[in-house]
């Protein structure tokens, strides 16, 4: 299995292994016991996944979704485009942003194979608002590889922002990777270019 394969598989974990929790939780003790929960299920649905893989999406839509600041990760996405959108645009980027992240990972997690995470030391911001929760994911005949995610509190609930892989920030190589074709496509083109490319068959 290469390094890429288990970074997709690491991140689609990632992308599970976070639940709202209330503030007087622990961010860490909640993932631990959500990840055994999801990745029980995800071993005994293997077979039906790999017989319908269109039921990963389903999956993915009602444990992911709701875990994830969307709009947040957006906004740090866009960085300075995101003042100038219109409110229009906005709505149409974060849309098209979940649906990229939702249909790039959900297939990842039919390759998950038993790979062992480990939990290492979270980081707290001084002000209890914002989580690091360090974590890596280990396969057998392969580096491991370190996944990293933050987490801030809206509200009463944990929210995710950013996901780190191997040192890269998913909202970091997304901003660069986006502003160079914001720059050559405008941000409509942007969109435009999203939407194509998460209809089915893309």
């Amino acid at each position: 299995m290469n390094k890429r394969m288990i970074s997709g598989i690491g991140l689609a974990l990632a992308l599970l292994l976070v639940a709202p929790v209330v503030a007087s939780a622990n961010a860490e003790e909640i993932v631990r016991q959500t990840s055994g929960e999801m990745l029980t299920e995800l071993k005994e649905r293997k077979q039906e996944l790999q017989a319908s893989p269109g039921k990963i999406y389903a999956l993915v839509e009602h444990i992911v979704l709701p875990r994830f600041d969307f709009e947040r990760m957006s906004q740090l996405v866009l960085g300075k485009h995101w003042p100038r959108a219109s409110e229009g645009e906005k709505e149409a980027f974060v849309r098209a942003f979940r649906e990229l992240l939702v249909r790039t990972y959900a297939t990842a997690l039919l390759n998950y194979s038993g790979q062992e995470i480990v939990y290492l030391p979270s980081h707290k911001a001084e002000d209890g608002k914002e989580v690091t929760v360090n974590t890596k994911v280990q396969a057998t005949g392969a580096p491991s590889i370190p996944i990293n995610y933050r987490l801030y509190l809206n509200g009463e609930e944990w929210k995710v922002f950013d996901l780190s892989i191997d040192g890269v920030s998913l909202v970091s190589n997304y901003r660069s990777t986006f502003s160079s074709q914001i720059k050559r496509y405008k941000l409509s083109g942007l969109i435009e270019r999203l939407e194509k490319r998460n209809q089915p068959g893309s």
